[in-house]
């Protein structure tokens, strides 16, 4: 079936239409790792979680699409401030030291400085989505 220039440009006109008009799913909060970042979601009174990831590191990808899709179902889970902290920059510092992270792809969810849980190299939905409830107890 052919479709003329006129039902062609019709139907990518209501395409796009259609894309526009339709709802955005949330993304998870993403905040770039910095002292100052940190020490501000510290002293707050929200949990938050640490992501230490590597952008070259498949694991941590699978783990951003995992948290991403639930923050897209859960406006709870969208809620939870992500702070990443780039792996090959901080790997050797004082931040991984102090809270003995062993590895990327390590995700520890806090509250102030209390350390609620951590996952480490895990991607299983469930499991992320166990850890981001520990943010509403």
């Amino acid at each position: 079936m052919l479709l003329s220039r006129r039902s062609t440009l019709a139907l990518m006109t209501g395409l796009a239409a259609l894309a526009v008009t339709r709802p955005a799913s949330a993304a998870a909060k993403f905040v770039d790792y910095s002292e100052a970042s940190l020490a501000e979601l510290a002293a707050g009174d929200q949990p938050y979680l640490i992501d230490f990831f590597a952008t070259w590191c498949s694991t941590c990808a699978a783990q951003e699409r995992v948290l991403n899709g639930l923050a897209g179902e859960n406006p709870a889970y969208a809620a939870i401030p992500i702070v990443r902290v780039d792996w090959d920059e901080h790997s050797r510092g004082d931040l991984v030291r102090q809270m003995a992270i062993p590895r990327r792809s390590t995700l520890v969810m806090m509250h102030g400085t209390t350390e609620l849980g951590r996952l480490v190299a895990d991607t299983r939905r469930d499991a992320i989505a166990g850890l981001l409830d520990l943010a509403a107890s």
